[in-house]
């Protein structure tokens, strides 16, 4: 908006330039001279000068009728403005993992939706790392040991994982006792997740895999894992669930997947967090404090 647009408006509801001065702290001499090059600038008289009121030439007044629609309109863009940075709406595009989003976001979302129905949510279920520039994602829940220095992170909870079978695939093929065992057993990995890292205490021990199927999808593996096909290595939070149940039980108890995995949300940096951003990240933790899927 010209500056000179607001004087202008403000000389006509002052109705008079020392009035308009004291409203705008500004010296009436600066007042005249703004308005005298507005109208220069115009090619018109906006305002005929007296010594105790100004009267608006008929130029003047359909120009002032102009500018107040044109700060009206302004009023009401700066009010949206402020309503998308303070209250949670608009477009919101999240990305999670399969299985992750599918178990433990998916049948939750409808409390988030409830409380911000001005929300446009966009979900993208992907195991994929997603670039959030690149695709233009606000938010990304992302499980991981190493965080991007170009975004923002809000841990979420730890990524314990286990090594389990189904008691029928241990009823068919013996329960390992070693590590070394595993070699002759059938084990279950996602493309990209061998070898498997194992901790017990300050041991370490490395596991090649050669999934006994192939799969880029993590959630194929649980599934295999559980009707019997082999040994998997799984998040507590993907299979926590079935261990409770005892349609799987935990191989090898001292041996774990390291403690350096955990869950992120993650954003990039911004001098402002959208508001919708900010309510997801307050409805992730409310929703996973404490862990749905408990202890094993």
């Amino acid at each position: 908006m010209d500056p000179d647009y607001v004087l202008f408006g403000r000389v006509v509801e002052c109705g008079s330039l020392s009035a308009a001065a004291r409203a705008l702290r500004i010296s009436p001499a600066m007042v005249s001279k703004r308005l005298a090059r507005l109208e220069a600038r115009l090619g018109v008289r906006l305002v005929h000068r007296t010594t105790r009121r100004l009267a608006m030439t008929e130029a003047g007044e359909r120009f002032h009728a102009d500018v107040v629609a044109i700060l009206a309109a302004m009023r009401e863009a700066e009010a949206r403005l402020t309503g998308i940075r303070d209250r949670p709406s608009g477009p919101l595009r999240i990305s999670a993992p399969t299985s992750f989003g599918r178990l433990h976001i998916a049948p939750y979302l409808h409390r988030f939706l409830a409380q911000h129905p001005a929300v446009q949510l966009h979900l993208d279920l992907t195991d994929a790392a997603v670039d959030l520039f690149a695709e233009r994602v606000d938010l990304a829940i992302r499980i991981t040991a190493e965080v991007p220095a170009s975004v923002v992170a809000h841990p979420l909870g730890a990524n314990r994982r286990l090594l389990c079978a189904s008691p029928s695939y241990l009823a068919a093929h013996g329960t390992p006792d070693t590590v070394s065992d595993l070699s002759r057993h059938y084990l279950l990995a996602a493309d990209g997740q061998s070898p498997w890292r194992l901790a017990n205490g300050r041991h370490r021990r490395a596991v090649e895999i050669d999934s006994v199927v192939g799969t880029n999808s993590s959630e194929l593996v649980r599934e295999l894992a559980l009707s019997g096909v082999g040994i998997a290595l799984r998040s507590l939070w993907d299979v926590g669930d079935a261990l409770a149940d005892g349609r799987l039980v935990r191989v090898l108890p001292d041996w774990s997947g390291p403690d350096d995995l955990a869950i992120y949300a993650l954003h990039p940096h911004a001098p402002s967090v959208p508001a919708a951003v900010t309510a997801f990240i307050a409805f992730l933790r409310e929703t996973l404090d404490p862990p749905p899927w408990g202890a094993a």
